[in-house]
């Protein structure tokens, strides 16, 4: 049934997709399991989005099954998990001039559902705006994402000026993107990258102590 969700998420079928969802869930499937159908289906459709066979309406309709899967899956694993207050908060965003969104998303729905506060200020956010909300909402940790190379020095300026503002101590900063690595981790300035959602929420809970 998993394979199953996987198409019906990669092939925009809304209806089979909560329909395989709940089916696994009463079935008393591991809520992670389905998780991991969503986080899989995801990758296809980022890979038909870059090579121009999906396009904005179908990244639009994957989130929206996403959020409409996490309000099934969430509170099930905070009952089998025995989560009750937040495991930490994690700003996140797309760095200037960089408008991919699915890996942030998926970032974003995997942080929410292992009990992180997720503020997701969106894409093409210019430094300063990262250095305003950490002033104002103190978050455990800062996630950039970006897709385009371009965004190596978009993100070097964001932690220089998170740096600036006399903030870098108090917090964590990873980073996350396909053409992400130790060696452009180094030049950003970055604590670490996350190769994927669940090293993002890995390092997240090495942050925060959550278990």
């Amino acid at each position: 049934m998993k394979e199953q969700l996987i198409d019906a998420i990669a092939n925009m079928e809304e209806d089979e997709a909560m329909r395989l969802a709940q089916a696994m869930l009463a079935a008393g499937e591991d809520p992670q399991l389905v998780l991991d159908a969503c986080r899989d289906a995801m990758s296809i459709v980022g890979d038909r989005y870059e090579s121009k066979e999906y396009f904005l309406p179908e990244l639009v309709i994957a989130g929206d099954m996403l959020n409409d899967i996490g309000a099934l899956v969430k509170p099930l694993l905070k009952e089998e998990r025995g989560l009750s207050d937040p495991a930490g908060s994690v700003l996140l965003g797309t760095v200037a001039g960089d408008i991919h969104d699915i890996g942030k998303d998926i970032v974003s729905f995997m942080l929410d559902v292992n009990n992180f506060v997720v503020i997701d200020v969106g894409i093409d956010v210019p430094a300063a705006t990262f250095v305003d909300k950490i002033r104002e909402l103190k978050p455990d940790v800062v996630g950039l994402s970006g897709f385009l190379t371009l965004a190596f020095d978009q993100m070097k300026l964001t932690v220089e000026a998170i740096e600036e503002a006399g903030l870098r101590d108090s917090v964590k900063i990873m980073i996350g993107g396909a053409i992400m690595d130790e060696a452009v981790t180094s030049y950003i300035g970055a604590d670490a990258y996350g190769a994927d959602a669940s090293a993002a929420v890995k390092l997240a809970k090495s942050w925060t102590g959550a278990n």
